[in-house]
């Protein structure tokens, strides 16, 4: 396989090199395939630098979440290996390495028996925050992701409507201060909160516009492949027939799904 390339024809991945910058997750030749089928992901091989925000673009099966799953070792490589903070997730404790990573998921997963504040106040108090410290955290990230404390604290998941409960996701997955965060297609209007929490952000979506509102870079897969990785500018000049795909649906306001 090629690797993903800009629209110069070099190499992205040696756009911003790691030892310049210092990558907080790294694909080695990642492969993942199941009951000898066609590959989910394939070769895969790129740095998530420190304090960006990459977005993971393309179309349904693309192989966009499953790369985010790698990451928190929801899933293992078949071939190859992902490097978190410079140590492969096969060698992490698994509820350490998921402590580490905040996780976002379109469906919220909330406990429906937990109250918003027990909620985003889980993985604090499973660390052994104090409790003091814990509250004030709770009530700072609910008024990170636009939600009143006073309102919404005793509220279950059954009681909000769809935004809110994604909105206490985002909160649950900030809440220990993890210094990696992936977001799997969570609500829109994210660009203030991902420049204000300064984390390495890995977001999986399918909206060319939300990929430039929010991407330091863009990642494109197709067919369980990368196939470019660039910068917003590098993207909307590439000249891969993919990406023009893309580039065109945001000027004709339609999805190239």
């Amino acid at each position: 396989m090629s690797e993903p390339h800009n629209q110069d024809g070099g190499l992205s991945a040696d756009r911003n090199s790691p030892s310049e910058v210092g990558s907080a997750i790294q694909f080695r030749s990642v492969s993942l395939t199941v009951h000898e089928s066609k590959p989910l992901v394939d070769h895969l091989r790129f740095d998530v630098l420190r304090g960006e925000t990459l977005v993971l673009l393309g179309r349904s099966g693309s192989g966009k979440t499953t790369t985010l799953k790698l990451i928190n070792r929801l899933l293992e490589p078949t071939k190859g290996e992902v490097l978190v903070e410079g140590k492969p997730t096969i060698d992490w404790n698994p509820i350490e390495l998921r402590r580490h990573i905040g996780y976002v998921i379109q469906d919220t997963g909330l406990f429906p028996h937990f109250t918003v504040e027990r909620n985003v106040a889980l993985v604090p108090r499973l660390k052994g925050w104090p409790e003091q410290k814990t509250n004030e955290r709770v009530r700072e990230l609910l008024d990170l992701v636009g939600l009143d404390a006073e309102l919404f604290s005793s509220r279950y998941p059954r009681e909000l409507s769809g935004g809110q409960r994604q909105r206490v996701g985002v909160a649950r997955a900030l809440a220990a201060d993890p210094p990696i965060v992936l977001m799997d297609e969570p609500f829109g209007a994210l660009d203030p909160l991902t420049r204000a929490v300064n984390k390495t952000i890995v977001f999986v979506t399918h909206d060319i516009r939300e990929a430039f509102t929010l991407a330091s870079r863009i990642g494109l897969f197709k067919d369980g492949r990368l196939i470019v990785l660039a910068t917003p500018d590098e993207f909307a000049a590439s000249t891969d027939p993919e990406a023009k795909a893309f580039n065109e649906s945001m000027q004709s306001n339609c999805d190239p799904n």
